[in-house]
């Protein structure tokens, strides 16, 4: 399931070199398509069987639901399960992280992702990624996976910088990645149902 090395150095750079210029990373192909759709397919099979559950606010030490702020849907990926989809999306991830140590020196030796699924009505309020109580999450990546998304169909990721707002279509097989702890950002209300693998890469 591992990317050929050429073709993944090429979006490891893409993203890094977006995100030291402009805080926020963006590759637009950062999946292979072949990972995309098996993904998609995965998401769909969890929420079809009820697999999915209503994602919670805060660490463990505080969860709580909150359906004013946040009304997706998630599911926790595990190398346990032994999915190949979830195995080849986290090879995949710790590819990125050693790419990230090497180059940026990050010191990155941890991670969690989960499915996120936004059903329509669905978003999740302006707000940061890493938790008041718990300093471990580093960086935020966020690999979409919706065909076809226009900007009707909401669901954007608005990220804020110092008075403006960088608006992104969640477009299948981009991935958006930056700081945990720097920039609030929000999910817009959906009009279709959308979804992400949504996750930290975690210094612990």
């Amino acid at each position: 399931m591992r990317a050929e090395a050429k073709d993944m150095n090429e979006e490891f750079e893409e993203i890094v070199e977006s995100f030291i210029e402009k805080k926020v990373g963006i590759s637009d192909f950062f999946l292979t398509s072949k990972l995309a759709v098996l993904l998609q397919e995965h998401v769909l099979r969890l929420y079809e069987g009820g697999q999915m559950e209503r994602a919670g606010i805060g660490n463990d030490s505080i969860q709580a639901h909150n359906s004013k702020i946040r009304s997706d849907k998630i599911h926790w990926l595990d190398k346990k399960n032994k999915h190949i989809e979830e195995l080849g999306f986290l090879e995949y991830v710790e590819d990125f992280i050693e790419y990230l140590n090497k180059t940026c020196y990050t010191g990155i030796n941890a991670y969690e992702f989960h499915y996120a699924l936004y059903e329509e009505g669905s978003f999740y309020k302006r707000h940061k990624d890493q938790f008041r109580t718990d300093s471990n999450r580093k960086y935020s990546l966020i690999s979409y996976l919706n065909d076809d998304w226009l900007e009707s169909d909401g669901g954007q990721l608005w990220v804020h910088h110092d008075g403006e707002t960088q608006k992104i279509i969640p477009t299948n097989r981009k991935a958006v990645f930056f700081q945990s702890n720097e920039l609030e950002h929000e999910v817009t209300m959906a009009m279709r149902p959308r979804m992400s693998v949504t996750g930290w890469l975690k210094r612990v």
